[in-house]
């Protein structure tokens, strides 16, 4: 009798694991599709004809297929034929801006990264009066919105006279960033201070020590904050738009919201517009599809939970 009772226990058991792991697998799936879903619908809306999308909006597939919105974000229609295929006629100069946008993401991310990691390095290993406020003043400054310092840093560059340059689109993201500052100080606070002790009896100095013991050793966190700062300066685009409007400085990001302007049919270019956002999108994705893997392990490994 006892026996069959925990067989029976078992048995409900089994089918309570399996009921909350056909639940948790639901979830999974749902907030898949919830993720998945805007970039297919996207994918499908940049493959239509822009004549064809209000008559087929709740079609899945895309409304008479067509390479031409991708043709329009290259520059490879004439202005008569992107009217024709209902884009906006405007001139799109697709290559210099994809070229702005390396320059200014690269410049950037190496300004943060570089000097970020001199900070983090002064607040994990240097001792001096203060250290601790000035550390806790820095993270604060993650709660305040970027919008609020907009224009204070736009009238700071305006006075300086470097609007439409690439000085006036890297100078705010230069240098240390409050997130940056706190992520490779997490990993230097885990990092052995023996080889840096060693190194100081045998008469090194700060500078010395950090330029040949700790970076190559911090070569997997650096190159994850690398990674996601690129990101990040390749999405950037309300500062671009404020101080890049001249077309030699314009970015991919600002360059292709040319798409949101009305066509001469009365309507935004959809089609276009998405075709854009795809393209604007895909380097980052690249990026991230080849390299998740060790972001996730890094901020694990540096005591970000």
């Amino acid at each position: 009798m006892t026996t069959q009772i925990l067989n029976r226990t078992a048995r409900n058991t089994r089918k309570a694991i399996n009921w909350r792991r056909a639940g948790a697998w639901a979830l999974v799936i749902l907030a898949l599709l919830v993720t998945v879903l805007p970039f297919l619908w996207m994918l499908r809306t940049a493959l239509s004809s822009n004549h064809s999308l209000a008559s087929n909006a709740s079609n899945l597939l895309p409304a008479d297929f067509s390479w031409g919105a991708f043709k329009r974000v290259f520059g490879m229609q004439s202005a008569e034929e992107a009217i024709a295929d209902g884009g906006s006629g405007a001139n799109i100069n697709f290559w210099l801006y994809l070229r702005n946008s390396v320059v200014f993401s690269t410049v950037t991310t190496a300004g943060q990264v570089f000097f970020s990691a001199m900070a983090a390095y002064a607040f994990a290993r240097l001792r001096w009066a203060g250290r601790d406020k000035v550390f806790a003043l820095f993270l604060a400054t993650m709660m305040v919105p970027p919008i609020f310092t907009a224009l204070p840093n736009f009238l700071l560059i305006k006075n300086l006279g470097l609007l439409n340059s690439f000085a006036g689109l890297a100078l705010p993201f230069l240098f240390m960033t409050p997130f940056a500052i706190f992520f490779l100080r997490q990993f230097f606070l885990n990092m052995s201070r023996e080889v840096e002790e060693a190194a100081m009896l045998d008469g090194a100095k700060h500078l010395r020590i950090f330029f040949q013991i700790v970076l190559p050793n911090a070569a997997a966190p650096l190159a994850t904050l690398a990674l996601l700062t690129f990101i990040g300066q390749w999405n950037e685009y309300f500062w671009p738009l404020l101080v890049g409007q001249d077309e030699n400085v314009r970015v991919l990001t600002v360059g292709l919201s040319v798409f949101k302007s009305q066509s001469p049919q009365g309507a935004p270019d959809w089609s276009g517009l998405m075709a854009a956002t795809i393209v604007a999108a895909l380097p980052v994705l690249l990026l991230f599809f080849a390299f998740g893997k060790k972001v996730v392990n890094s901020i694990g490994f540096s005591g970000i939970k």
